[in-house]
């Protein structure tokens, strides 16, 4: 069987840098294992499954499909660059001619839109909680070593940690710290945690003033050493920022090796749009 595959790079306009998901067709069902195979060949943090919701449906006029992603060693509930991804190669390369797609998820339904500046998504604010810096000290001590500590919070939903580092210590601290993804798991083997966000202030959000925070994203029990652009995770860093900054309106980079930023635009209905741009740098056929 040969089932319709592309490699798209998100949050960037430019080709290898970003994050790059594998985005399959799915003309019919596929089951969990297949799956899972084909993640772990592709090697992305991300392969995603757009499937038809009913025999009937097709992939340019239907406007809902059904969305799944798969890390190398496990089915995600959540991930917001593959689904930047899928949205652009319905829209770039399906030529779907609806205005919006909804992809019905794990968690929820998700919906995007093709806008001047990129791909508009709607996507969840779960909901975070204060964390006691006491309960993790060990966790972030591996990450960060003995930097000075502004905030921690939990999202249990997605069993996501973020850290806010010192406003003193920027951008530059951030991209050049080095973090052991193997001690990381070593510390929290107790399943309560699957991905460990570090955030420091930005400078502003003006286009010529920089960005207003900046992140990068760690989740070796996901089998992802450190996730070059994740969506999920600004989805529920961008409730926290909002309120700290007094702002609605964001712009944010994630600082890995790669690269690669958002628009972000904060709702009332505790939902939150998030713009990114893609780019295509694979097209083929897998056979199966």
């Amino acid at each position: 069987m040969q089932l319709p595959v592309f490699v798209v790079d998100a949050f960037t306009g430019e080709a290898f840098r970003g994050n790059p998901a594998a985005v399959c067709l799915l003309e019919n069902e596929l089951n969990d294992e297949i799956r899972q195979k084909i993640a772990r060949e592709m090697k992305h943090s991300e392969t995603v499954f757009i499937q038809k919701l009913h025999p009937t449906d097709s992939f340019t006029q239907s406007s809902r499909f059904g969305l799944r992603w798969f890390s190398p060693v496990t089915e995600v509930p959540f991930c917001g660059h593959a689904t930047l991804a899928s949205s652009a190669v319905l829209f770039y390369k399906i030529k779907n001619v609806n205005p919006t797609v909804t992809f019905v998820t794990l968690s929820g339904e998700f919906k995007a839109r093709a806008a001047e500046d990129g791909i508009v998504m709607d996507l969840p604010c779960f909901p975070i909680h204060p964390k006691d810096i006491k309960e993790i000290q060990d966790l972030v001590k591996a990450a960060a070593d003995d930097i000075l500590i502004q905030d921690v919070h939990y999202c249990p939903d997605t069993k996501f940690l973020f850290v806010r580092i010192d406003d003193s210590y920027g951008r530059a601290f951030l991209e050049n710290l080095e973090v052991n993804t193997r001690d990381l798991m070593e510390i929290e083997n107790t399943g309560k945690v699957k991905g460990l966000m570090l955030t420091v202030k930005g400078e502003g959000g003006g286009k010529t003033q920089g960005y207003d925070f900046y992140a990068r994203f760690f989740a070796p029990w996901l089998g992802v050493a450190e996730d070059p652009v994740t969506g999920s995770a600004h989805a529920i860093l961008s409730s926290y920022w909002s309120q700290k900054l007094g702002k609605k309106e964001m712009r944010a980079f994630q600082c890995s090796h790669r690269g690669g930023g958002m628009k972000i635009s904060m709702r009332d209905d505790r939902r939150v749009d998030i713009t990114g741009q893609t780019a295509f740098v694979l097209e083929g056929n897998l056979t199966i």
